[in-house]
């Protein structure tokens, strides 16, 4: 079939927004092609620092004609309807119109013959729209014409079966021809076809797939390393943004002064890579960075690129100049002469942080450590931690906030805090947990370890969720989620999961709701709020992290609606039930309890009073008369007592096991009782025997929101 070829080229793409846009282009287009009948089985596409290109191989040279009957009102049907049929099926009149008959009668049939398109035409089209509705993050627009894109675009190449087709854009040339790399080979090149298209520019120094300008880049930053004994500090993100800025990747290693070494490590990594777009390089026998980096070119130099490494050196030599002022400025009252030692809970730096606003109605910086610390002494009876140490990195856990390298590189917060800390002299928890207390920052972060950062990450958590939920009304929505409570619930519910830290959610909730000013009224009637929502809140992040482990949601909502809300005790009931349940044995009483459900619901829509009436029955073993319902209470009385007891043990599997006792008497009842006796005695206590089923595994979980 027909081959598609499309490219937009213009001025530098930032690298960040390459990738996405490849798949934009073939999304929006693949959009197009399907609404006027052509749907290709694969897009290719294609991205680099000046244009973004794609390919289709399945096309055919156009859409098929389509023929519709449209089926209108009734023959002799009100003057407005028949107006409004003829109207929308595109008719001159009536007349054009068949009449058909119908076991209704008869009614008005248009039919809707279009000739189908060439894909040309289509795409023709399609491609202008696409451009004046690209979604970039950014877009700048053209003085000439009311067209905006990412930067100047300069041609629209349009090739289908080997015929270019005109893109009718303002300012912007439609031509088959591509054009070269910049320095090596900035000419025009004709273009038919895909080979054409990628053998011309790779012979012109450009590669157009990222994936293999990604490979380019790794395979050379490893070599040249190994080749000098180094070890590459390989980073994905720095990799996806480089291959972005190279149409000819060339790897080169580059010397750094070794006098910079003695700052912290993070800061000449964040300096190499975010200002200049380097790669570290480490000793692998001591795991320490080396004085060296890795910075990808995008031209062949004459002299092999030593020039180029030695320019990038001096500038990187300029950035981390700046890195060790302001590192020298954190440590030292005199940056100058480096004496007069700076602590990290300096007086200034706590004055700072009281001026800083965490949110208008929650107060400063330094009002939230004030409630963590209360918070955190509270949290320490339950994680073991030792309440000094707690205090003291509680009371160190924001200052590095105001510190001259964390104002430069703030994702460096917590990390530049614990280098300070060290260089003090504080106690290795107490530093660690000033790093740590952030953790986990997404899914895939690590979770703390040690009992002061697990207290203080917890702590912090919880009073950042009650006070913008609760005090703040800082609400996440489905759309929006300024604050990362989400992720901060999350990071509640891995940290305790992780840590096996035991604690109940409505205790600590309250506590954190202690720390905020206000009437003991306002308190309990906030707390009580807080407790009901912020507890649904965590059962939903729980829910998020057990589907990321193949578990059902509905399984946490069995457990939390028994009240429960010891994570670490849900997270084990969930398991047992879904264990359970996967058996013969748990799906089959799972049954049988929705049959007994059903039953009980019917019943009480029947008669209001039901449900009070079956509380004030005393069950009454005499009046069992079938061998099976007899069978049901006995094992009813055994699995309950049994599965009670287990569960105040927190042995859950052996609940389980209890319940499934149950199986064959529950099946053998609904085969042969008749629970709505015509007796009223007698049917009023089987109706009892099912709320006593009903209870006996409400013992374990809330089956009725078990789905299935």
């Amino acid at each position: 079939m027909p081959q598609l070829l499309i490219e937009l080229f213009s001025e530098e793409i930032p690298a960040r927004m390459q990738k996405r846009a490849e798949e934009d282009l073939a999304r929006l287009l693949g959009e197009k092609l399907k609404a006027a009948g052509l749907e290709p089985k694969k897009i290719e596409t294609f991205s680099g620092p000046r244009r973004i290109a794609l390919v289709i191989d399945d096309l055919p040279a156009g859409t098929p004609d389509v023929r519709e009957e449209r089926k209108g009102p009734r023959v002799g049907a009100p003057e407005k309807a028949i107006e409004g049929f003829v109207k929308g099926a595109g008719l001159a009149s009536i007349n054009d119109a068949k009449v058909q008959a119908d076991p209704k009668g008869d009614f008005y049939v248009a039919v809707i013959e279009k000739r189908g398109a060439k894909t040309a035409d289509v795409v023709a089209t399609a491609v202008p729209e696409i451009v004046r509705a690209f979604p970039w993050p950014k877009s700048m627009r053209s003085r000439s014409a009311d067209l905006q894109w990412v930067r100047p675009l300069h041609n629209a190449l349009c090739v289908f079966d080997g015929k270019a087709v005109a893109i009718d854009l303002p300012g912007v040339k439609s031509e088959a021809i591509t054009w070269g790399h910049r320095f090596h080979a900035p000419r025009a090149i004709p273009v038919a076809n895909l080979a054409q298209y990628e053998g011309g520019l790779r012979n012109a120094k450009v590669l157009i797939d990222r994936e293999e300008r990604k490979k380019i880049i790794l395979d050379g930053a490893r070599t040249v390393c190994s080749q000098r004994g180094l070890e590459l500090v390989e980073d994905i993100g720095l990799l996806e943004e480089v291959c972005g800025l190279a149409e000819w990747p060339v790897v080169l290693l580059g010397d750094m002064d070794p006098a910079f070494l003695d700052l912290p490590g993070e800061v000449i990594r964040l300096s190499m890579r975010t200002h200049q777009k380097y790669f570290a390089v480490r000793d692998p026998k001591t795991q320490k960075l080396a004085p060296h980096f890795v910075v990808v070119a995008n031209i062949a130099a004459k002299d092999g690129g030593a020039a180029i490494a030695a320019g990038n050196a001096r500038v990187l030599s300029a950035r981390l100049n700046d890195a060790r002022y302001f590192w020298d400025v954190d440590r030292f009252h005199d940056p100058i002469t480096r004496k007069q030692p700076k602590k990290l809970d300096d007086p200034a730096r706590i004055e700072k942080l009281k001026q800083i606003v965490f949110h208008q109605k929650l107060g400063s910086v330094w009002d939230k450590v004030e409630r963590v610390r209360a918070l955190a002494k509270e949290l320490c009876a339950v994680t073991g931690a030792d309440a000094a140490l707690v205090d003291r990195a509680a009371v160190l856990m924001k200052c590095d906030l105001v510190t001259e390298v964390v104002g430069e590189f703030p994702e460096l917060q917590g990390q530049i805090g614990r280098q300070l800390a060290v260089l003090q002299g504080e106690h290795e928890s107490v530093a660690t947990a000033v790093e740590d207390h952030y953790r986990p920052l997404g899914p895939n972060d690590r979770v703390p370890t040690d009992k002061v950062a697990v207290t203080l990450a917890l702590a912090d958590k919880f009073d950042t969720l009650v006070g913008l939920w609760v005090v703040a009304g800082e609400k996440p929505t489905g759309s929006s989620d300024a604050f990362g409570l989400r992720r901060a619930a999350l990071g509640v519910v891995r940290t305790v999961l992780s840590t096996q830290v035991r604690m109940e959610l409505a205790n600590v909730i309250s506590k954190a709701l202690d720390g905020y000013a206000g009437s003991e009224e306002d308190k309990v009637a906030a707390g009580a709020n807080a407790m009901f929502e912020v507890e649904e809140f965590f059962a939903d992040r729980l829910a998020v992290q057990l589907r990321d482990q193949n578990r059902s949601h509905d399984l946490v909502d069995a457990v939390f609606a028994l009240g429960d809300d010891d994570l670490v005790r849900i997270v084990a009931r969930v398991e047992a039930l879904d264990a359970f349940l996967k058996t013969e044995d748990g799906a089959n009483l799972l049954a049988g309890y929705k049959r007994a459900a059903n039953i009980l619901r019917a019943e009480e829509k029947k008669n209001s009073d039901l449900s009070s009436a079956l509380q004030k029955h005393e069950f009454d073993s005499a009046q069992l008369k079938e061998v099976e319902e007899k069978s049901l209470s006995e094992a009813l009385d055994a699995a309950h007592a049994k599965a009670k007891s287990a569960v105040e043990s927190e042995k859950f599997a052996d609940a389980m096991t209890a319940l499934a006792a149950l199986r064959a008497p529950v099946d053998k009842f609904f085969d042969k009782v008749l629970v709505n006796a015509p007796e009223e005695n007698l049917r009023m206590n089987r109706l009892k025997l099912l709320t006593r089923m009903r209870d006996a595994l409400h013992a374990v979980a809330d089956f009725s929101k078990i789905e299935g």
